[in-house]
């Protein structure tokens, strides 16, 4: 994790980054902010930073050996800490391989999806695991940079947990750090807290987050501004009503082709008063969604499938329906559609427009 993949907060990257150079690491951190925060990403960051071979004076390379290691969640001196199941597994070094996948997959997300991804109702961090990594900091360090324990969500520890690390956390070994990251520091012992460096990490405001989306998700500024009021600048519940908004408009454009396909009006009259129901943006964001998948059975149709950039269900439907589509009337259907959404911007009546399209659509596709 780079601090450039970290939308904003750039008081918090800076002030990380001129500890490191000037030489004034707290010896422990706690990164307390609210649940689907960048409290994970930012330690990511930071730990990726304090021990990259060429660092700039604003980041990470990314590229050397150090850097990749921490990317693929295998450096040698770096630990990790984490909510668990109890019984034989116990260790977080026994879920490691659900932990990479989480990271690479989530890095934004809750304890709720990890202990979904591992598939437990409740998790922990045991005093085992204390132990643990008071036996791996006595071991010297692999590649003579910093030893990092990473604990997310220590609220999770048990006190005995936490009473097993107050020393070495108090006193570690030289080059060793700590990165606590919590959601709910009001669980927290106040010896852990007294420990540790408090760095707040604040929800993203409207301008860092709409900036993230429209870069790294393709959305429009108007729907990402939307988002963040709905997120209220929380990144992992914008991303989250992304994937569900990204999802209902799949299960939305594979119903109407289908619903066109059968000619099936009985069908088609239902779903243009949902159309004509949701806003002018989300109208736009169907059609344009409607217009991607729509290029893409191009591409299969003319044997260019290796440039289609869909997976799972997306990339089935278009297999399929490239069987469907008269490749002489894929363009009149990509025009039936970018006119639709051209009446839409002069406020025409949606309802009339869907069914119209649907219609003209139809009549291509048999």
């Amino acid at each position: 994790m780079l601090f450039a993949e970290i939308p904003g907060l750039e008081e918090v990257k800076n002030h990380l980054i001129n500890s490191v150079k000037t030489n004034h690491v707290a010896h422990a951190i706690l990164f307390d902010g609210a649940s689907g925060s960048a409290s994970l990403p930012m330690a990511l960051a930071f730990a990726t930073y304090i021990n990259c071979q060429q660092p700039s004076d604003n980041d990470s390379c990314g590229v050397c050996a150090s850097c990749q290691k921490i990317k693929k969640i295998a450096h040698p001196d770096f630990i990790f800490a984490y909510p668990t199941a109890g019984g034989k597994k116990i260790l977080s070094e026994n879920f490691i391989k659900e932990w990479r996948n989480f990271l690479d997959e989530s890095p934004y997300g809750t304890l709720s999806d990890w202990l979904e991804a591992i598939e437990i109702k409740q998790g922990n961090i045991p005093v085992e695991e204390s132990r643990q990594i008071i036996q791996n900091l006595s071991l010297k360090s692999y590649e003579g940079g910093y030893k990092i324990v990473l604990i997310w969500m220590v609220e999770a520890m048990g006190q005995s947990a936490a009473n097993a690390l107050l020393k070495i956390l108090e006193e570690p070994p030289e080059k060793t750090l700590f990165l606590l990251i919590t959601s709910d520091s009001n669980r927290l012992l106040t010896t852990i807290i007294s420990r540790t460096q408090r760095i707040a990490i604040r929800n993203n405001s409207n301008s860092e987050l709409t900036s993230f989306l429209v870069k790294t998700k393709g959305v429009s500024e108007e729907r990402a501004s939307q988002i963040f009021f709905l997120s209220e600048g929380n990144i992992n519940k914008a991303l989250e009503i992304l994937d569900q908004k990204d999802q209902n408009e799949k299960n939305w454009f594979a119903n109407w082709m289908r619903y066109c396909y059968a000619f099936d009006l009985s069908k088609l009259i239902p779903l243009a008063d949902d159309f004509d129901a949701q806003t002018k943006e989300n109208q736009k964001s169907l059609l344009e969604y409607g217009l991607k998948i729509i290029r893409e059975i191009y591409l299969q149709s003319v044997g260019t499938e290796n440039l289609i950039k869909l997976e799972g269900e997306e990339l089935q439907f278009v297999q399929k329906f490239s069987k469907v589509f008269k490749f002489e009337n894929i363009s009149h259907i990509v025009d039936e559609i970018s006119h639709s959404q051209f009446l839409i911007e002069r406020n025409i009546r949606a309802k009339i427009i869907f069914l119209d399209t649907s219609l003209a659509i139809a009549r291509l596709i048999k």
